[in-house]
């Protein structure tokens, strides 16, 4: 009994390097992230609208390359090259973003795109991996939940440090900092890597897992549409949660009240808010997760998600409901309510969904799987970006608000409806 007991509560020692390797590179992105649309708008002074675009097919891009990323590391990189080339790429998108030219922009923006696309899908299926090939299947949505609380406390990080440079110094010092956090990301997996056996679960071509999985045609082919519906399903949750980048980010710059004991925040910090609470709340989540497995009352992968999109539509709904009839500036604190909602659908929605593509995905394509759950946000960044022309001044806020409350609950009814075709689809994995 006391064997079973620390099964249970044990995460493979792989979790922890792989939790520090992506703190850093999470760093880096957000970091950069904050500063893009602001630096559009005030730096190359374009319309909002074009800033929006160029913010969401930008990050479109990050999530469309890692299908191509993931097939070449499933077949010929393997995990260990794929995630290492992925970062140098980074590494030396950030630095092309901090010299001053606008076709350095471009690079290194172009930089920053492939190289997600050979790092992103590897990492969380690695993940997933460790704990097939420990034997701790049940554990993955609490250990992916913690591999999300490093992801947040690097954007908290990068999101700082990042924005204050920023402000203080200058645009470029701001992008060069997070250029140092991916240094640091593969300092870190170049060294603490190998120390945690990387052959077993960073090797190329994935015949150690080939006995984890049944070789049943078609119940791997129900799991792949299961992974693609709710993949498609993500869609409108992302489009709506990617505004606190792009039009909430103007928002809070123009018509939030940012002054506290007589120092104006910059608006790029309040880009924080969602990792600090990331971090405040996922061990939280990933604990309650853990005690309701181990109590037998299992809560299905399709009420999270249907949680998560209720959570996330009322944050908006919040944001209309302050911002209804008035033209003056709002408080603060309702952007950090609002926020703090967001988090909590993201934290029920996105770390049990990459949880879910690791017990779904065949073994042979499951970095390329990876890459399709990925791709939803693509779909969803573009999406993001066109949504954030209906803006407009500040007297329409409300109305602007109301359609990222509408679409995430229209869609978690849908889902609800279409759980049970959906559950059969994924044959007992839970």
């Amino acid at each position: 009994m006391e064997i079973q007991s620390q099964r249970q509560i044990t995460h493979p020692r792989g979790l922890y390097v792989l939790f520090f390797v992506e703190m850093w590179e999470r760093f880096s992105f957000y970091g950069m992230r904050a500063l893009l649309v602001l630096f559009l708008t005030k730096e190359l002074l374009m319309q909002d609208a074009q800033a929006g675009r160029i913010y969401g097919f930008y990050n479109g891009f990050v999530y469309l390359t890692p299908i191509l990323g993931g097939l070449l590391a499933d077949r010929f990189l393997g995990y260990k090259r794929s995630i290492f080339l992925g970062g140098v790429l980074m590494m030396f998108g950030h630095l092309s973003l901090a010299f001053n030219g606008l076709w350095t922009f471009y690079l290194g923006l172009g930089l920053l795109i492939a190289g997600n696309g050979f790092f992103k899908p590897c990492i969380s299926t690695v993940v997933g991996r460790i704990y097939e090939l420990e034997g701790k299947p049940e554990l993955k949505d609490s250990g992916f939940t913690i591999f999300y609380f490093g992801i947040n406390l690097g954007a908290i990080l990068g999101t700082w440090a990042c924005a204050n440079l920023a402000e203080y110094k200058g645009w470029h010092y701001g992008f060069g900092i997070a250029a140092v956090g991916m240094l640091i990301g593969l300092i870190i997996f170049g060294f603490l890597g190998r120390r945690v056996n990387p052959d077993a679960f960073l090797a190329n071509g994935n015949e150690s897992l080939s006995d984890l999985k049944g070789e049943d045609p078609k119940q791997d082919r129900e799991r792949i549409f299961a992974i693609l519906v709710f993949s498609a399903i993500t869609i409108t949750f992302w489009a709506s949660y990617e505004q606190i980048g792009s039009s909430l980010s103007l928002i809070i710059d123009r018509y939030v009240d940012r002054n506290i004991l007589g120092w104006e925040i910059p608006a790029a910090n309040y880009q924080s808010l969602n990792p600090l609470f990331v971090v405040s709340l996922a061990l939280v989540v990933s604990w309650i997760w853990k005690k309701f497995e181990e109590s037998g009352r299992h809560i299905s992968t399709v009420t999270k998600f249907c949680l998560g999109l209720i959570i996330l539509g009322l944050g908006y709904l919040l944001l209309s409901l302050v911002t209804f009839g008035s033209t003056e500036k709002f408080s603060s604190i309702w952007i950090i309510l609002s926020i703090l909602l967001l988090t909590v659908g993201e934290l029920f929605l996105s770390p049990v969904g990459l949880s879910l593509v690791t017990k779904l995905a065949p073994v042979k394509v499951a970095s390329m799987m990876m890459g399709f759950w990925f791709l939803a946000n693509f779909f969803a960044h573009v999406l993001a970006g066109e949504l954030t022309r209906y803006m407009g001044g500040r007297e329409s806020l409300s109305a602007f608000f109301l359609i990222f409350f509408f679409l995430p609950t229209i869609t978690a009814i849908g889902l609800f409806s279409f759980r049970k075709k959906l559950e059969s689809w994924m044959h007992g994995v839970k």
